[in-house]
């Protein structure tokens, strides 16, 4: 088990982390199939993987070994696929194949599963430090997903002090929520039963990510900045619909 891994094509949150999308309601299809794929390979695969061989006979500390082996085969298919392997996919691997070994040396299966937490601080700490750059990560994910509105996006934030606060503070909302996410993994996994742990870590993915959304949605519509960014929208009519055919002189 471990969190989502980070693919070449544009996610949620794609350092190396939790479940989430970026905060706006007009993902690509490519960047949904994307986060579907990942969520697959790096949630529900690795999980059912784990109680399938667990109910195999298989101990805990092979089970987790084995499951946890998905993401990492998850992120090189990407790296193959795309003839690029980045920061992130290389760091992904190498803290899978670290806590493994540690795992072996010390026989001890909570530090496989307390790896979870480790990947989801990290990103939460990535994210804090975007806060420090010329755009923070929110609003980067934003343009990755609305390629088609960069000119209009880049105005904004140029020229609207208000639409730049509420991205810096929806990157500080998804840096805290991953941190907390974090915590509860690590407590999780040195409290509660080894096999408890995958299918609530499961939950906690998808607890954590409506959550975050949910509250991201409503600053949103309360801020207008879907509004500044879409425009208004005339009741009744439908959007890009066509213009109504002025009648012309002999009709």
């Amino acid at each position: 088990m471990t969190s989502p891994t980070p693919g070449s094509e544009p996610t949620a949150l794609s350092p190396g982390h939790p479940p989430t999308t970026p905060p706006t309601r007009s993902a690509t299809p490519s960047s949904r199939w994307g986060f579907v794929i990942t969520v697959v390979c790096d949630i529900v695969l690795p999980v059912g993987l784990y109680y399938g061989l667990r109910a195999a006979g298989t101990s805990e500390m092979t089970a987790l070994l084995l499951s946890g082996s998905a993401p990492a085969l998850h992120t090189l298919h990407s790296a193959i696929r795309h003839r690029k392997l980045d920061s992130i996919g290389v760091f992904t691997v190498a803290l899978l194949v670290v806590s493994a070994l540690a795992s072996l040396l010390t026989s001890d299966p909570r530090i496989a599963l307390a790896r979870n937490g480790l990947f989801t601080a990290l990103a939460g700490v990535w994210l804090l430090i975007t806060l420090f750059t010329a755009r923070p990560f929110t609003y980067q994910a934003l343009r990755t997903l609305m390629p088609g509105r960069s000119a209009k996006l880049e105005q904004l934030w140029e020229s609207d002090a208000a639409f730049r606060r509420v991205w810096r503070g929806l990157t500080t909302l998804w840096a805290v929520g991953l941190l907390c996410d974090a915590l509860l993994r690590v407590i999780m996994a040195y409290t509660l039963p080894v096999d408890t742990v995958p299918a609530l870590d499961g939950v906690l993915y998808a607890v954590s990510w409506i959550l975050l959304q949910v509250i991201t949605q409503i600053i949103l519509f309360r801020s207008n900045t879907l509004t500044k960014i879409l425009g208004e929208r005339r009741p009744g009519r439908r959007p890009f619909a066509p213009a109504a055919r002025q009648p012309e002189a002999g009709d």
